[in-house]
């Protein structure tokens, strides 16, 4: 993490331990004080121990109290079953949108099966209302709706120290994939509005969803801004984009697979297969329409692809 010295006293003023993961799981958060020792994001469930070993080591075995999810894909929820089990007095707060497929467990609207990723079955407690605050360690927080990379996403924002836990509403390069674009809903709008937002809570330091705190929140802005409006003129630049994002998490989960296994599961996988020339019912068009992706992701130097083997760099 790449912290100056003022970010520092900012985040222990706060409470804060910011525990940087990599892009298979989301960044951690842990909040400690006078308040709910509290966590935020739980990462891919793959990463599931060592989730709990990095928690342990932070609380020093202290058991934390809440667990909050600042949205429901995958990559920021994975752990949580792990760490429910692991704390069984644990309060687990989500936004409210996704609270009935929680409660039912569908798969689908939980963009689990869409996507071709897992998530463990977990529970619920509490919800995370936009307008409304969360008391985490010693200070309370507002929750402010971060509609675009996820319709029902949130960030939080500590006033005091002013820090803002933006998820994957702002990075210092850029965003995450606008996933409602992928299901033919509008969405880079909103994306805009919650760069607005963010832009006005004008906040000192932000711990993002991946990546480093920055405290440089102008230029992450003009960055994000800039990228968008590459996707605002080109929507199939970023369909593109989000199609390679796909491939590219699930191998970093693999590491490696055969070229037959990863054709198997992008046919399998609704987001992939709807974008293939006839839904990836034609195998040898799926394969070629795949082969154009993994062209792309290894000129980029993401993958290398040694004879069959598809492979994670």
């Amino acid at each position: 993490m790449h912290t100056t010295d003022p970010d520092r006293q900012r985040l222990d003023a706060a409470g804060i331990t910011f525990l940087q993961r990599g892009w298979l799981s989301s960044n951690n958060i842990l909040v400690r004080g006078d308040g709910p020792t509290t966590l935020v994001d739980s990462g891919y469930w793959t990463h599931s121990a060592q989730t709990l070993a990095l928690v342990e080591q932070a609380t020093a075995g202290q058991a934390i109290e809440r667990l909050l999810n600042t949205h429901l894909h995958s990559d920021h929820c994975g752990g949580n079953a792990a760490l429910q089990e692991a704390y069984p007095g644990l309060v687990t707060m989500i936004p409210p949108g996704l609270a009935n497929a929680v409660s039912n467990w569908d798969p689908v609207a939980l963009t689990f099966e869409p996507t071709g990723q897992h998530c463990p079955r977990f529970g619920v407690q509490g919800l995370l209302t936009p307008g409304s605050t969360v008391r985490m360690g010693s200070h309370e927080w507002e929750v402010h709706g971060a509609k675009g990379h996820d319709p029902h996403s949130i960030i939080l924002y500590e006033p005091l120290q002013r820090v803002l836990i933006s998820a994957d509403a702002l990075w210092e390069n850029g965003f995450g994939v606008v996933f409602p674009e992928l299901e033919g809903v509008s969405a880079f709008d909103e994306v805009a509005q919650t760069l607005d937002a963010i832009e006005v809570l004008n906040p000192a330091l932000v711990l993002p969803g991946h990546g480093s705190a920055f405290g440089n929140v102008s230029a992450a802005l003009d960055k994000a801004r800039s990228r968008l409006e590459q996707f605002v003129t080109r929507p199939d630049k970023h369909m593109r984009h989000a199609w390679k994002v796909l491939i590219k998490y699930k191998l970093l989960e693999w590491q490696s697979i055969s070229r037959k296994g990863l054709n198997d599961w992008a046919r399998a996988t609704p987001y992939l297969a709807q974008a293939m020339p006839s839904g990836g019912q034609n195998p040898q068009e799926a394969a070629q329409w795949l082969d154009s992706l993994l062209e792309d992701l290894g000129r980029s130097s993401a993958i290398k692809i040694q004879g069959d083997l598809i492979v994670n760099v």
